[in-house]
């Protein structure tokens, strides 16, 4: 268990990252009706956090790649916990986005220093499962986290969800700085190293790869909540219900990737899983307005989100284990550019009133990763 432990921190920590940059996502309509804006604004939390983590992600990584990587992560987790509970007593839509901001600036390094981390605890051969089980944090904020927000925020208010997302935080914080080995630092990074990743064709492929699922999914994920209530007529708990279902499988998935990449391989198990998110996309975008067969899409879906991107950071790190610091934070920065396109699209299509037309641009997106997936392999 104590071997162990270092892992199980860093999963935890990716959790409570996971809850902080999703958060809204839990909660629009609430969000929106609390502070006094529309759902396309309240969308706008995620879009400008997205542009704020896909910069900060590989400026910090570049910045903090000597530091101890125990002080690095817990530091970054303890703004979470402030941020989170500063935003509990915001009085308006400006303070929240302010402090959503600061508080992502510093949230960018922790995915993708978390995933470089563990790489450096465990011997070679497992860097892949080891690296799947961290991303295991992301499953279970969209299983369990989003979920939780959807029914604190309906019962309790907005400005409670706030309050138990920092709580939530402030776990990991804790666990991480007992775990984690002191003076564990990384390889240092140079200017160079990123112009040597410009310059490697593969590292740029794969990152089209995460820019473009990520892209398609983020155009239809941010506005799960107001889609199912204008397509199907859901209420909050039925909403909760597709967010559990979606993170479950992510889980489950997850998991499934880290047993199966040892056999078939990363890239083999990597376009299982994006083919499990185009299919999952591609149904409820054809069944929109059904529920039960938008909720066999959203879960068919859901088992490959996570999975995707851990074979993704695997499949980065084996391709320059010298560079995976850079290359797993621009993974993490591509994601969260990824993120800031889909949502700013899926905001765009739903307030111009073309509901169905969300899902079928995002399956777009996700078909364009898979054509590239297949110049990639290993």
């Amino acid at each position: 268990m104590r071997q162990a432990l270092p892992r199980i921190a860093l999963m935890l920590g990716n959790l409570a990252t996971g809850i902080s940059i999703l958060a809204p996502a839990g909660m629009l309509t609430v969000l929106a009706d609390g502070l006094h804006v529309g759902i396309r604004d309240t969308g706008l939390l995620v879009t400008f956090g997205a542009i704020i983590l896909c910069i900060g992600s590989p400026l910090i990584a570049w910045a903090t790649t000597t530091i101890d990587r125990r002080l690095l992560l817990t530091g970054t987790l303890a703004v979470l916990v402030v941020g989170q509970a500063a935003s509990a007593f915001a009085t308006g839509y400006a303070q929240v986005l302010a402090l959503r901001l600061v508080m992502l600036a510093v949230a960018a390094v922790y995915t993708p220093q978390a995933a470089s981390t563990v790489a450096l605890i465990v011997p070679e051969k497992n860097r892949a499962a080891a690296i799947a089980f961290v991303f295991l944090g992301w499953s279970l904020a969209v299983a369990g986290g989003l979920p939780l927000i959807t029914l604190i925020a309906e019962h309790l208010g907005w400005r409670a969800a706030y309050g138990a997302a920092a709580l939530i935080a402030l776990v990991p914080c804790v666990v991480g700085f007992m775990a984690l080995p002191a003076g564990l630092r990384g390889e240092p990074l140079s200017l160079q190293s990123f112009r040597i990743i410009a310059r490697h064709r593969k590292i740029l492929l794969l990152l089209a790869i995460t820019l473009l699922s990520t892209s398609g999914q983020f155009t239809v994920f941010i506005y799960l909540s107001p889609l199912l209530r204008a397509l199907a007529h859901a209420d909050a708990n039925l909403v909760g219900l597709f967010f559990a279902a979606y993170g479950v499988a992510g889980f489950l998935g997850n998991v499934l990737a880290s047993r199966i990449v040892g056999a078939l391989g990363p890239w083999r198990t990597s376009v299982v899983f994006l083919g499990s998110v185009g299919l999952g996309m591609a149904i409820w975008a054809l069944a929109s307005g059904s529920t039960a067969a938008m909720g066999a899409g959203v879960t068919i879906w859901g088992l490959g989100f996570a999975a995707t991107n851990s074979m993704q950071q695997a499949r980065l790190v084996a391709a320059a284990p010298p560079l995976s610091s850079a290359t797993v934070a621009l993974n993490t920065s591509f994601l969260y550019v990824g993120q800031a396109i889909g949502s700013a699209l899926g905001g765009f299509l739903y307030s111009a009133g073309y509901l169905h037309t969300v899902g079928f641009a995002g399956v777009a997106f996700v078909a364009g990763a898979l054509a590239v997936w297949a110049v990639t392999r290993d």
